[in-house]
């Protein structure tokens, strides 16, 4: 068995020139990863290439693959991924992960760029401040995910409303309102980083909706899913299709109400 045409191809689209050691160290792996993952999995759908990366880099941050997300920078500039949009990625990346998990990859983005020429810091893409990031917060949460979430952040049980009031003003407020991604890209980002996690089924299930809301729609999810498959495995895809398959009916039902 050979790396096809198509492989080798897209590999080189990824890295100019480069060769990977594993072709010397493991050579049977690395043709059936390379003829899966760059031609059979990329060719599956008509995705585009930006839209792809976008994803990757999502996933790998949510399933902690820092080395291959290191690796992955450079392809997704080369496959038009701005560095604002990878750094957005990153920095929302914190809200559904934690800086535990996030601090890593941030560190990697920084370098990368640098070795890249990319001068640091970007210009900056906030849009809210201390006063009004509550309010801010509150109308991304209503675009995002509909009137239901209008004064979401004064819900809850007393001990525990502060949570929903940072989920707010934190998570809408200081991330979803900023520049560089668009709020369906940023639920594409969530329902990434979610899926590759695991464990969240409930909120994938939620966010999966929320994207429907958005414009996108059950096969598209279904193709972000199998895109990303070689990056976080099949047991999490699986979950991550139930959840859509779950979300998409739920939005059916309200649909026929």
């Amino acid at each position: 068995m050979a790396i096809s045409e198509n492989a080798k191809n897209y590999h080189e689209k990824m890295f100019p020139g480069y060769r990977s050691d594993f072709k010397r160290t493991d050579p049977e792996f690395i043709e059936r990863f390379d003829n899966f993952a760059f031609d059979e999995v990329v060719n599956h759908d008509d995705m585009d290439d930006r839209t792809r990366f976008i994803t990757i880099l999502a996933s790998l941050i949510g399933c902690q693959g820092k080395e291959e997300f290191k690796a992955m920078i450079p392809a997704a500039l080369n496959f038009g991924v701005k560095p604002v949009e990878i750094k957005e990625i990153v920095y929302q990346a914190v809200a559904y992960l934690g800086i535990g998990r996030v601090f890593p990859f941030l560190k990697e983005t920084n370098e990368a760029f640098e070795k890249q020429g990319i001068k640091l810091p970007l210009e900056s893409r906030s849009t809210t401040t201390t006063e009004n990031r509550l309010t801010a917060g509150e109308k991304a949460q209503v675009d995002i995910f509909g009137e239901g979430m209008k004064n979401f952040w004064k819900t809850g049980p007393e001990e525990s409303r502060h949570i929903n009031y940072w989920l707010t003003d934190n998570c809408f407020g200081d991330y979803y309102t900023r520049k560089g991604l668009t709020y369906a890209e940023r639920e594409l980002i969530t329902f990434c980083f979610l899926s590759a996690q695991g464990g969240v089924e409930p909120q994938l299930t939620s966010h999966a909706k929320a994207n429907m809301r958005n414009g996108y729609d059950k096969q598209f999810l279904i193709n972000v899913i199998s895109q990303n498959i070689p990056y976080i495995g099949y047991p999490r895809s699986l979950n991550a299709l139930r959840c859509v398959d779950n979300a998409a009916a739920e939005v059916e039902g309200q649909n026929n109400d």
